[in-house]
């Protein structure tokens, strides 16, 4: 039930941050960009995690990486670099756990918390 309603929150605030769309024809290096990429990671994480653990939820987290990367995606460099960070995120996960623990369970849901935050600061900060 818990990651229920913690999925529900970051999905809600990614949904968020994907409609702002943060000026797609600005520069290419933009003030947030440290916060993204974080959240980039984030998303992988979870992803690789939550689908170690049963979830259920098949590619929820990768579609979700995919919404914000048509959001800020403005080039392919940008792109590439989210797909980076999302990469980072779900290989390291990859690399440390093989069987869904408790410590993993504990992981997905600090996760969860952080990328709620940077999602709401985000839209708080890039309205």
């Amino acid at each position: 039930m818990r990651w229920r309603l913690r999925s529900a929150a970051i999905l809600l605030a990614l949904g968020v941050v994907g409609s702002v769309g943060f000026g797609t024809h600005a520069a290419e290096v933009k003030p947030y960009d440290d916060k993204l990429m974080r959240l980039s990671e984030i998303l992988g994480a979870v992803h690789y995690l939550r689908e170690l653990c049963g979830a259920g939820e098949d590619q929820l987290w990768r579609d979700k990486m995919r919404d914000l990367i048509n959001a800020e995606g403005s080039s392919a460099l940008r792109r590439a670099q989210l797909t980076r960070s999302f990469n980072k995120g779900y290989n390291s996960y990859s690399r440390t756990y093989n069987a869904c623990t408790q410590s993993a369970k504990t992981a997905v849901d600090r996760f969860l918390v952080e990328g709620v935050e940077l999602s709401e600061s985000l839209v708080k900060a890039y309205p």
